[in-house]
């Protein structure tokens, strides 16, 4: 788990366990950012409500094919986070699709400037050059 804000922490697909430490660290709410079957290794969307619900841990599934990201996941995700009352751990395979929608968020809102991304990106080990081509060309 990487850490973002306050609020939202991003990581690649969690285990059982994974949740669980989520859960210790004081999360609320996971976003499920991957498509269900996008890889034969993922559990069962049911299996990750049914875990983060015995944890206590609501789960919001904003499915994002890889290269695909919309304006209205972006929002959906926006929204989600929004609404947690507590911490959020978003995830999908590695972690890109989930801090690619939360980043593309505060651009399009004027809370960070696109130029951010980079170092962003680099603070986090993640590479955030799809984030700034979808800026380019769909705001």
């Amino acid at each position: 788990m990487k850490q973002v804000t306050e609020k939202l922490w991003i990581s690649g697909q969690p285990s059982e366990a994974d949740l669980g430490g989520a859960r210790e660290r004081g999360v609320r709410r996971v976003i499920n950012n991957r498509p269900e079957n996008e890889d034969p290794t993922q559990p069962p969307l049911a299996r990750s409500v049914e875990v983060a619900a015995g944890l206590g841990m609501d789960l919001v599934h904003i499915p994002v094919v890889p290269g695909q990201i919309t304006k209205e996941a972006v929002r959906e995700f926006q929204s989600a986070v929004a609404a947690s009352d507590g911490p959020v751990l978003a995830h999908c395979k590695s972690g890109m699709r989930s801090l690619s929608l939360w980043a593309i968020g505060e651009v399009l809102d004027g809370k960070l400037d696109a130029a951010e991304l980079d170092a962003l990106g680099a603070g986090l080990g993640i590479n955030l050059s799809g984030a700034k081509d979808w800026l380019r060309n769909n705001s």
